[in-house]
C-alpha cells in the first residue's frame, strides 16, 4: 500500500514538473519567435522594398555607347542594387511566354523599347526619393520613359510603418502574456505543496531554507523548458532560411546569439522570480488558510 502510494506521489510529481517545463517551453517558444519578427522587420522590409524595379526605357536612336555608358553609370550609383539591361527582343520573348502567343506575328513589328531594369537598395525606395531619382534619368536626351509604380511604393512604406508598430506592441502584449502564464504555473505547482512548505514552517525551518529547494528546483526546470524552445526555435530558423534565404536570418549572428541568450535568461529570472513570490505567499498564510 504506501509502495503504491509513492508511486502515485513519484507520478504525480514527474507530472507537475512536465507541465511546468512544456508551459515555460510553449512561452518561451512564442516569445522567441516574436524577438526574431521584431529583429528582422527591418530586414523583410527592406526584402520587399528591393523588389521594386524602375524600368528606363529608352529611345530607338540611342546608341550602343549611350546605353552601355548609362547603364554602367546606373549600377554605380548609390542608390542602386542591380541594373539589367533588357533588349527589346528579350522583352518581346518574355511578354509572348507570359500572354501565350506572338504578338510580332499579329503586328508585324514590335512596337516594345530597349530598356534597363534598376532595382534600388531599400534606403531609397520613398515617394520622394523615386521621383528625384526618375526625374534625374529622364533628363537624358535619349532616355523615353522612366516607370515605376508609384501606387504600390506609397503602400508599401505605409504598410511597413504599420507593420512594425504592431509587431512591437504584440510583442510586448506576449511578452506580458508569457510572464503571467509561466508564474501562473509555477505558482500551481508550489500550491500542491503548501502544506509541506508549512509543515517545514512550524518545525523551525527559516523561509530561506524552505525557498532555496524550491528555487533551485524550478530554476532547472526554467533552463529545460529554455532549452526546448530554443531547440525548437533553431529549427524554425533552420527551415525559414532554407526556403527563403533572401531573407539572409543567418547574416547577423550576433543578434541571433542575443535572442538566444535572451530567451535563456529570461527563462531563469521568470522561473526564480515565481518561485520567490509563490513560495512567500504560502509561508506567509495562516494555516487555516491553506485550504481556501
Amino acid at each position: 500500500m504506501g509502495r503504491s502510494f509513492e508511486q502515485y506521489q513519484k507520478r504525480k510529481l514527474i507530472s507537475s514538473y512536465f507541465s511546468v517545463v512544456l508551459s515555460i517551453a510553449l512561452v518561451l517558444f512564442l516569445v522567441g519567435v516574436l524577438g526574431l519578427l521584431v529583429l528582422n522587420t527591418n530586414k523583410m522590409a527592406n526584402h520587399f522594398k528591393e523588389q521594386i524595379t524602375i524600368s528606363v526605357f529608352l529611345k530607338d536612336s540611342a546608341k550602343e555607347v549611350e546605353i552601355g555608358q548609362l547603364q554602367k553609370s546606373l549600377a554605380m550609383a548609390e542608390y542602386t542594387k542591380t541594373a539589367t539591361y533588357v533588349s527589346k527582343e528579350e522583352a518581346a520573348k518574355t511578354h509572348s511566354e507570359e500572354i501565350g502567343e506572338n504578338f510580332i506575328d499579329f503586328l508585324g513589328y514590335n512596337p516594345l523599347k530597349n530598356s534597363i531594369d534598376v532595382n534600388l537598395n531599400a534606403d531609397f525606395v520613398s515617394p520622394d526619393q523615386l521621383a528625384e531619382i526618375a526625374e534625374e534619368i529622364s533628363a537624358k536626351s535619349y532616355v523615353d520613359e522612366v516607370s515605376y509604380d508609384k501606387p504600390l511604393v506609397g503602400l508599401l512604406n505605409d504598410n511597413v510603418k504599420k507593420i512594425s508598430f504592431w509587431i512591437l506592441v504584440a510583442s510586448a502584449i506576449f511578452t506580458f502574456i508569457a510572464v503571467l502564464l509561466i508564474n501562473s504555473s509555477i505558482r500551481l505547482s508550489i500550491y500542491s505543496k503548501r502544506f509541506i512548505i508549512k509543515t517545514m514552517q512550524m518545525v523551525g525551518a527559516t523561509k530561506t531554507f524552505i525557498r532555496r529547494p524550491f528555487i533551485l528546483t524550478n530554476i532547472k526546470l526554467g533552463m529545460l523548458g529554455a532549452v526546448i524552445a530554443l531547440f525548437a526555435l533553431g529549427g524554425v530558423l533552420y527551415y525559414v532560411n532554407e526556403n527563403f534565404a533572401d531573407l539572409g536570418l543567418f547574416d547577423d549572428p550576433t543578434l541571433l546569439i542575443i535572442l538566444f541568450v535572451g530567451i535563456f535568461v529570461l527563462g531563469i529570472l521568470i522561473s526564480l522570480i515565481s518561485t520567490y513570490f509563490a513560495t512567500q505567499r504560502f509561508l506567509n498564510l495562516q494555516t487555516d488558510e491553506l485550504y481556501y
